[in-house]
């Protein structure tokens, strides 16, 4: 059987279970908390985070997919006090969350010596830990393939084929900003169907999210509760028609959502998106599928079986 790994050490892929793929703990500036602790109560935000995913398992779901990296405030050892000990699965991953620029320390170095801390995540461990990354991240957004997001997209890619560990992306979805990662990866000599082009659900352009999906890649459905992006009732409307023909085998369901982030104040996040949880979509969410015509089966392979697929292909291309 394939495994994966998680915070606590691989598992086999068949115990993923319920799996919500696009999420994040903690999402703030990098440096953020540590040069300014005043910005948060940190131990009021692990006690709400631990609260928050210790409830995750009687609701049905098995595992979240932290797409946490640098960018984003990325910290294991703190993830690891907050869930290192729950029954809950949290997969990491490695890789630059940037859209303009990347690091300077990166711009001006060799595209290899990103490479090289990207696969030390996934062998080795991340931050001094035994936690290793199982999948590598690239971003693209509205400002598109800069220089910098070029070799981000491309080191993100040649990580991937070294490793196998599977590829998500970031993209901006009005600007069909997706093909271009696929371009990008398909010249790096990527198998697309190992590939997951993220935010795909801010769209309801049908046309641009068939061409994503019949490239190979899996999109993610995977900003639930963002409304300032799409309502809920639409980006529904947009999973029932690609069910109905045929695509459910390549969709997966995720919030993006935060338990602690900085991009709002705290008095102003609930009021402002107060569906944006862990737990929209089992509430929410997979009600109004059903009532919109997806079946049980295709409801089974959007949260479980496509997961484990992609994970299951987790192998280096030599």
């Amino acid at each position: 059987m394939a495994k994966v790994e998680t915070l606590r050490g691989p598992i086999d892929t068949s115990e993923l279970g319920f799996t919500l793929m696009h999420e994040h703990i903690f999402f703030h500036p990098e440096g953020l908390v540590e040069n300014f602790p005043s910005v948060w109560d940190k131990e009021k935000q692990i006690a709400s985070a631990r609260e928050t995913l210790r409830e995750l398992p009687s609701l049905g779901v098995r595992t979240i997919v932290d797409l946490t990296v640098l960018g984003g405030g990325r910290n294991i050892p703190l993830i690891l006090e907050v869930a290192g000990d729950l029954p809950l699965n949290v997969i990491v991953a490695t890789g630059i969350y940037y859209y303009r620029e990347i690091p300077g320390y990166f711009e001006r170095q060799e595209i290899d010596v990103m490479i090289d801390l990207f696969v030390r995540d996934i062998k080795v461990g991340i931050q001094g830990t035994k936690v290793k990354a199982a999948i590598v991240k690239g971003v693209t957004d509205e400002p598109g393939v800069t220089s910098g997001v070029e070799k981000l997209l491309r080191a993100a890619a040649r990580t991937h084929r070294l490793t196998g560990a599977p590829l998500f992306t970031h993209s901006h979805s009005k600007t069909r900003r997706g093909l271009e990662q696929q371009d990008i990866f398909e010249q790096e000599g990527v198998d697309l169907s190992r590939v997951v082009i993220g935010h795909a659900g801010d769209s309801e352009d049908i046309e641009y999210l068939k061409s994503l999906m019949d490239r190979g890649s899996f999109i993610g459905m995977d900003r639930f509760g963002l409304d300032m992006y799409l309502p809920t009732s639409n980006r529904v409307a947009v999973i029932a028609k690609l069910c109905k023909m045929g695509y459910a085998g390549q969709m997966g369901l995720g919030h993006d959502a935060c338990v602690f982030t900085t991009f709002y104040p705290d008095q102003q996040l609930r009021p402002m998106f107060p569906n944006w949880h862990y737990r929209h979509i089992i509430q929410d969410v997979l009600p109004a599928l059903r009532e919109a015509g997806v079946t049980e089966d295709q409801i089974r392979q959007m949260t479980v079986e496509n997961p484990r697929l992609i994970f299951e292909k987790s192998e280096p291309y030599w």
